[in-house]
């Protein structure tokens, strides 16, 4: 049996130590440790596996936009050893037959574990419930169930969703956006809409959806998880519910924590968003959730465009930007930089936190003896300038074009087998 030996690594910060691991668990932690195989950690703080709640990996359907291979690649370049698939694909992801296919092909490329979402109602369109059980007892094991892309507006289809999926201890993730609301919509509501003669998305309409949502799950006794929360009043809201002990959980992404709606004054369609950059103030309050903790998780809502759906007009063009292999840098940027949080929190809303709502038991999981040897080995005083062309994602719609972030993964291990290792991509010779 191989033993594996990281060298002079720093978990979640701390003293440098070695980590032995061997037949995909972690073995011993010490100092001086020896085994067949050594990768110096160089004193690279070592955090358990990234797992990501909100990825679009468009297969089946959209192949010229991302793959499963070329999604979990990406993933693994940024540190995670888990993405769970959203299910607005090309068919949808409404049935056992098109999970089990997504997590399949995540079996077959090997680069991290991908866990499908199952739709909450057929095709997306909001009229009658998804195959839910038979999603959930499929062999990909579904427990989050999302319309993502869409709303489940409908307040009786959202009650039925929250108690059915009560007896698989499932949870579903709603995209908080009342349609009716928001119709035409193009950027964040206020005076800079106005100003650029563009369609307002209000943050009402994400609140208002939020605030129903968190009632009815408390009144099913159901688990809530809200999609890439953005607003100041949504924060409040959650903050609210939480203290009635109301079951919910909430994400926002990577670019909800950097980037406001000014960008949009260069009408750019890069910076064109679901839901859409917010004002400063927005941004605040949302790094303030995440540090407090009302805010769960950082998940990335990685939505790769090809290029033709995004180099057009404003109005036209698609919402979505990439955030796998950027997401560690601007959590480092936004939240531990400035003092907010530190990598122990990182850990949690970046991994821990993720695997328990997404119940996907073998990740998250502390580096201790005895526990999978999923991995991330992470250089924070490192720095790289974002370019386009460097990404492991079949799309380029990255809004950090240019931009210098902190930060760089050094290596990426799954049960202890490296699918990054000096930054680079490791083939895997894994299959179903």
């Amino acid at each position: 049996m191989t033993t594996i030996i990281l060298r002079r690594v720093r978990p979640l910060g701390g003293e440098p130590v070695d980590i032995a691991i061997e037949d995909g668990l972690i073995t011993a932690i010490g100092t001086g440790l020896e085994g067949d195989e050594v990768i110096e950690g160089g004193g690279c703080l070592a955090l358990p596996g990234l797992v990501d709640l909100h990825t679009h990996l468009r297969e089946p359907g959209r192949e010229d936009a991302e793959t499963v291979r070329t999604g979990s690649q990406a993933a693994a370049r940024g540190g995670f050893t888990c993405v769970h698939a959203m299910a607005n694909t090309e068919p949808v992801a409404d049935t056992a037959g098109v999970v089990e296919q997504v997590y399949r092909l995540g079996v077959e490329h090997g680069f991290c574990d991908v866990q499908p979402i199952g739709a909450v109602t057929v095709g997306l369109e909001g009229e009658r419930l998804a195959e839910l059980g038979a999603m959930a007892t499929s062999a990909a094991g579904v427990r989050v169930f999302s319309d993502d892309g869409k709303c489940v507006s409908d307040a009786v289809l959202m009650r039925r969703a929250l108690e059915y999926v009560k007896a698989f201890d499932g949870v579903i993730a709603q995209h908080a956006q009342e349609p009716r609301l928001t119709e035409g919509a193009q950027m964040n509501e206020g005076a800079l809409s106005g100003e650029l003669g563009l369609a307002g998305w209000p943050a009402v309409a994400e609140e208002a959806i939020i605030a129903r949502d968190v009632l009815l799950a408390e009144h099913v006794g159901s688990r809530l998880h809200v999609c890439h929360l953005s607003t100041r009043g949504s924060v409040e809201i959650v903050r609210w519910a939480k203290s009635r002990g109301i079951d919910v959980t909430a994400e926002v992404t990577p670019h909800h924590l950097l980037l406001t709606d000014e960008l949009v004054r260069s009408y750019d369609p890069i910076y064109k968003v679901n839901p859409p950059l917010r004002s400063a103030d927005d941004v605040a309050a949302v790094r303030e959730g995440l540090a407090d903790g009302t805010i769960d998780i950082v998940a990335t809502d990685h939505a790769p465009h090809p290029m033709e759906d995004k180099e057009c007009e404003w109005d036209v063009a698609a919402f979505g930007m990439l955030g796998l292999e950027t997401a560690l840098s601007i959590v480092q940027q936004t939240m531990v930089d400035t003092g907010a949080i530190g990598w122990d929190r990182v850990a949690e809303a970046m991994s821990a936190a993720p695997a328990r709502i997404g119940r996907v038991e073998r990740h998250g999981r502390p580096l201790a003896v005895g526990e999978p040897a999923n991995i991330v080995l992470y250089d924070p005083s490192a720095t790289r300038v974002v370019e386009p062309a460097d990404t492991a994602s079949l799309s380029r719609n990255t809004p950090y074009t240019g931009i210098e972030l902190p930060g760089r993964v050094v290596a990426t291990l799954l049960r202890g087998r490296p699918t990054v290792l000096d930054g680079t991509l490791v083939e895997q010779e894994v299959s179903a």
